[in-house]
């Protein structure tokens, strides 16, 4: 007999054994602080792509010749995006992406556009294109590289940001000094 009370009573124990790790399980850690969200803007990002890009007087910089039509194609690119339409922008920017699709500069504006519309994936990709193409000095280097860095920001990824502002650095070449 002393058997039969036993059990119900190891009943209990394990039923509140149970009941407890089922509370347990419903606490939470304490809340740790609120994840930052990223509050800068497309045009922000452009700004500051614009501003890395600067022009030094000292430094080597070479512009290609431009296609009289592309040169139009761009201008309506620029009139557009003034205007606040960046589907048109990008519209004209693609047509003479077609005219001459390995331009780094046209690339590069592209890219810009694709940041203002918050297109972080395409604007990371036109200007890696722009990159592989062989823009690797001056301020169009340094515009690539910092918008590459802008996209990797705003899809939070620091760690990869940090590698593509390492890179601006390498865009700076001095002039030729003469004497």
């Amino acid at each position: 007999m002393p058997a039969m009370k036993f059990l119900p009573s190891l009943r209990v124990v394990v039923a509140a054994a149970a009941a407890s790790l089922l509370l347990s399980a419903c606490i939470s850690a304490p809340p740790g602080p609120p994840p930052l969200v990223d509050t800068t803007t497309p045009a922000q990002r452009l700004a500051a792509v614009e501003a890395i890009a600067g022009v030094d007087d000292t430094e080597l910089s070479v512009q290609p010749l431009r296609d009289p039509q592309v040169d139009d194609l761009r201008e309506t690119a620029i009139t557009r995006r003034q205007a606040g339409d960046l589907a048109a922008a990008a519209e004209a920017l693609n047509q003479a992406l077609l005219l001459v699709e390995n331009d780094p500069g046209i690339l590069q504006e592209r890219a810009e556009v694709a940041l203002l519309q918050a297109d972080w994936v395409r604007a990371e990709t036109l200007a890696r294109r722009a990159v592989d193409l062989g823009s690797r000095t001056g301020p169009l280097c340094r515009r690539h590289w910092a918008t590459i860095e802008q996209a990797r920001l705003a899809r939070a990824e620091k760690e990869n940001a940090v590698s593509a502002h390492a890179q601006i650095e390498g865009c700076t070449v001095p002039g030729i000094k003469r004497y």
